[in-house]
């Protein structure tokens, strides 16, 4: 056979490599007549270098914009006749489209998706008009959005050589200053065969799905995967602040930790005798985060917004657990409540964390944060939909096969102890960065922004 299997689960998923070069996998789930067709490709923000950031998500946009026998427009316009449903996304570590179909359309999307992959193509003209859809989109829900300004500035002040610096829409300047050619040139470079995987999920036969994949993907081009330099996060040595300026009804402060993530390597180790020590520090990290804040009366919101005099309006607590490259952040934040003050959330947020890191957790919220976590995986599998994003996603990063399964067997395996120990190693100042955002008048009478014509998000 041209394209070889890889690899199964017990779950019924397969994987193969295209005759491309390109990553096929397949999940049959026949409880409804529908399908899902992704197509990933392993690029985004973080693989941009600087003058043009924001290409891989303008890129995005473009992707709709025709081939030499699909117009612009088209694209969405056949799908819909199907009976479909699409779009697309773009994240620092992928771009993504996808397709809801019936299942006995899933070969006219496979044709529709491989021709755009590889014969997307449009004017100068119209580049132009879709980058100023962009730069709208990202003055309504950046620009406009204080806590969206505050993160991106806060993101730019946490990394210094990690990529994931930029904005994933971009810098306007480099909104300002880019080109057809910068898109045209980044598509060229990432838009190969062996840099995407193709994820179908559905009421679909498994040979069926591959013979199809081979004739609209397998005799794409193949070309090596360009290579991806280091770019390492220095250690940080020392806590960082900023005040951030912006028109708000009410101040806001959010504190991130650089922690570890859980790494491909790490999750394949996952059956040894001596699990990868990062890994196990990143499965304690995603309890503590659920502990603090991952449930109603869980302890941020218990102790900070539901006491008779409350210091805060709204707490939380995020851990990204998953990512392309590290360090990952382990973010806390607040909205004061009247009469308080940030540095006042600030400590009681901090002050949390300190508990846990002095006198642990109970078993009892080990075992509700365990029972929550195994319940939400289990109502993912309800959607077609969330499996097959879940296995692109796991593929992004390089995960194996079966790796939502591990990563439950790995959850079930965190103790109390170490919780506590996370809670006392990553918690001090010197990994810390601290972003305060000081409200500014807001201007009443201004009318919020609407997208320009054109857009399709």
């Amino acid at each position: 056979m041209p394209s070889a299997a890889l690899a199964a689960e017990p779950a019924g998923v397969q994987q193969f490599t295209l005759k491309s070069g390109m990553t096929l996998i397949v999940k049959p789930d026949r409880r409804a007549p529908t399908a899902v067709h992704m197509l990933w490709v392993r690029v985004g923000s973080m693989d941009e270098v600087d003058g043009t950031s924001g290409v891989a998500h303008v890129l995005e946009h473009m992707m709709f914009k025709g081939t030499p026998t699909v117009k612009a427009g088209d694209f969405s316009r056949q799908v819909a006749a199907l009976g479909g449903r699409e779009n697309a996304f773009t994240a620092k570590d992928y771009t993504g489209f996808y397709q809801q179909i019936p299942a006995n359309k899933l070969e006219d999307v496979m044709r529709l998706e491989s021709d755009r992959f590889a014969n997307n193509q449009w004017s100068d003209e119209v580049f132009a008009k879709e980058l100023e859809v962009v730069k709208e989109e990202r003055r309504m829900r950046t620009e406009d959005n204080p806590h969206a300004r505050l993160h991106e500035a806060m993101d730019a002040m946490v990394y210094q050589a990690a990529p994931y610096r930029r904005p994933v829409v971009g810098w306007m300047s480099d909104l300002d200053a880019m080109t057809a050619r910068d898109a045209r040139d980044f598509y060229r470079r990432w838009y190969i065969a062996n840099n995407a995987a193709v994820v179908v999920a559905g009421d679909v036969d498994v040979d069926q799905v591959r013979a199809l994949a081979e004739k609209y993907y397998g005799g794409l081009p193949t070309r090596s995967t360009p290579a991806r330099k280091p770019r390492e996060e220095p250690e940080q040595l020392g806590q960082r602040r900023l005040d951030f300026k912006a028109p708000a009804e009410q101040a806001y402060v959010a504190l991130a930790f650089k922690v570890p993530g859980l790494s491909a390597e790490g999750l394949a180790a996952s059956g040894s005798n001596e699990p990868d020590a990062a890994s196990e520090e990143a499965m304690a990290l995603t309890v503590l985060s659920a502990v603090l804040s991952g449930y109603d009366g869980a302890r941020l919101p218990r102790a900070l917004t539901l006491e008779a005099n409350p210091v805060a309006d709204d707490v939380g607590a995020y851990y990204g657990l998953t990512a392309r490259s590290g360090p990952q952040l382990f973010t806390l934040s607040g909205v004061p409540a009247a009469g308080k003050t940030t540095a006042e959330v600030e400590k009681a947020l901090r002050a949390q964390v300190a508990l846990v890191a002095k006198d642990g957790i109970t078993e009892a919220e080990l075992a509700r944060v365990k029972n929550r976590w195994v319940a939400g995986e289990v109502y993912k599998q309800d959607s077609v939909f969330n499996q097959a994003r879940l296995l692109g996603v796991n593929w992004i990063n390089g995960y194996p096969l079966g790796s939502d399964q591990r990563l439950l067997e790995r959850l079930r395996t965190v103790t109390a102890a170490q919780v506590q120990a996370v809670a006392a190693k990553y918690f001090g100042d010197d990994a810390l960065t601290v972003a305060t955002l000081l409200p500014q008048p807001v201007d009443k009478t201004r009318k919020p922004r609407q997208l320009v014509a054109g857009s399709r998000h």
